[in-house]
């Protein structure tokens, strides 16, 4: 069964910065395509970055470009690097992991990409 775990969450100020985690279980990790969502309160779930190690991408979406970096620590873990933290980024914040869809590239940056999904970690940025 694929789990995912995401942690690191937290209450950062405005300009700070963060690392979120993402450690996945289940499946292999040498074929992977994992990517990091965000949802604020009213809003819908935002795509912000995927990395595939199946398809040798990395790819980022307008909000995630500049300010984030996604990673892999080549064992099971996946990490979201997020610096100079702005209030507008507060949400909570989810990895997906979704290798079993063979239509993931095509749809890489939308939730429908994606089988599994881990439990969320909260961001809050203060001003």
């Amino acid at each position: 069964e694929v789990q995912l775990q995401a942690s690191g969450g937290g209450l950062v100020q405005a300009g700070g910065s963060l690392r979120l985690s993402c450690t996945a279980s289940g499946f292999t990790w040498n074929d992977y395509s994992i990517g990091w969502f965000r949802q604020a309160p009213g809003k819908e779930r935002e795509g912000l970055v995927c990395i595939s190690n199946r398809y040798g991408n990395t790819y980022y979406g307008d909000s995630a470009k500049g300010r984030f970096t996604i990673s892999s620590d080549g064992s099971n873990t996946v990490y979201l690097q997020m610096n100079s933290l702005k209030p507008e980024d507060t949400a909570v914040y989810y990895c997906a992991e979704g290798t079993q869809r063979s239509d993931w590239y095509a749809y890489r940056t939308r939730a429908i990409a994606y089988d599994y999904w881990g439990q969320g970690t909260l961001v809050t940025v203060s001003s």
